[in-house]
């Protein structure tokens, strides 16, 4: 059986499902094995060092998809270079009252306003403790929807996992969380993110290693406050951002389901991908940048990695298209480098910054 075929028939099983429980039935897939590892070498040219660490090749899976830290290495092993789980909490949520995912089949999407739904920090480092070694797994951190004090809930999730994380991301842009993205304001943002690097500098100087911190922002931002957020994580020697977060812009969807929570896939891609070439244009050169937003395809990666990109993740492709995505992303990626004649993906970086970054955002 080919690998379409195979994820065609995936897909037409797990359709027939509602979105929750399909996504319960990828897990246990990918726990149990029955999703086939990649066996082929790896392109050497796709290799990425950025903020330390290494990287086989730039496509990760986003936040969201391994919320509990069940299926990092299996992740690792049908083709990703790195994967990131969480959002996790303090303590465990169950999140918002179901449904709280809908598909649109039509526009590649999905709507979702899960809430931080997850078993709490002490299951998931139990989890990523015991996971067999090698790849590189971030830790997404965020805040419970009760909490009296976000900014100690941050803190917490950093010293928690310090020594499991490859990174962190540190998740300020979920819009499903109520208040939560007042956390991108200046002042709480810089609050927030002297508390993270004092809590850092207090570790590094226990003689531990520097665990990069990545700053999760929406794709929603103005001008300004996109000004504010890039000036703060700087300020704060903080090592990239991870952009973008869900939208709760309909823009680009032949209809509004009229369903509340951030849109994700293919209708987020041009938003989230101007506002990361604008996010490179403040950032300069040197910062890490991951690109997040509709990517389903080698083109859709190397439009991001063009518009400033160090890194993609994608998630929602992965629901249309199957867990194959990953390897057919890298084998256009490898494609594209033979025809440039470039011994590196890193070389095609910041292309066409300029370009997206001059583009109005869908719906201005």
């Amino acid at each position: 059986m080919t690998m379409a075929l195979r994820d065609r028939l995936g897909r037409w099983l797990t359709f027939r499902f509602d979105p929750e429980t399909a996504h319960d039935m990828a897990i246990a897939a990918l726990k149990s094995g029955l999703v086939p590892g990649q066996r082929a070498d790896a392109d050497p040219r796709l290799a990425v060092r950025t903020a330390g660490l290494a990287f086989p090749n730039p496509v990760g899976v986003a936040a969201g998809f391994d919320k509990n830290a069940q299926v990092p290495h299996a992740l690792l092993a049908i083709g990703f270079g790195f994967a990131e789980i969480g959002t996790v909490t303090p303590r465990p949520q169950a999140g918002n009252r179901r449904p709280r995912v809908f598909r649109l089949a039509e526009a590649h999407a999905v709507i979702n306003r899960m809430g931080f739904n997850n078993a709490g920090h002490a299951v998931v480092r139990d989890r990523l403790s015991r996971r067999p070694a090698g790849g590189v797994v971030g830790v997404n951190i965020g805040a419970n929807a009760d909490s009296q004090d976000r900014i100690a809930d941050y803190v917490s999730g950093l010293t928690e996992f310090y020594d499991l994380a490859g990174y962190f991301a540190v998740n300020i842009s979920s819009p499903n969380t109520p208040g939560l993205r007042a956390l991108q304001g200046r002042a709480q943002l810089a609050a927030l993110l002297e508390r993270l690097s004092e809590a850092r500098r207090g570790l590094i100087a226990q003689g531990r290693r520097r665990v990069p911190i990545f700053v999760k922002i929406a794709p929603d931002l103005e001008e300004g406050a996109l000004d504010d957020i890039a000036a703060e994580v700087a300020a704060k020697d903080m090592d990239g951002m991870i952009v973008s977060n869900t939208t709760l812009a309909r823009t680009g969807l032949a209809r509004d389901p009229g369903q509340a929570g951030g849109l994700s896939g293919r209708p987020l891609f041009e938003r989230a991908t101007i506002m990361l070439a604008r996010t490179r244009q403040r950032v300069g050169p040197r910062m890490t940048l991951i690109g997040v937003g509709g990517v389903d395809s080698a083109a859709a990666a190397l439009a991001k990695i063009e518009a400033g990109a160090d890194l993609v993740e994608l998630y929602t492709g992965m629901i249309y298209q199957g867990p194959q995505l990953a390897a057919r992303i890298l084998g256009g990626l490898s494609d594209r480098l033979d025809r440039e004649g470039v011994s590196s993906i890193a070389a095609l970086r910041d292309r066409k910054v300029e370009e997206w970054a001059a583009r109005p955002l869908p719906g201005a």
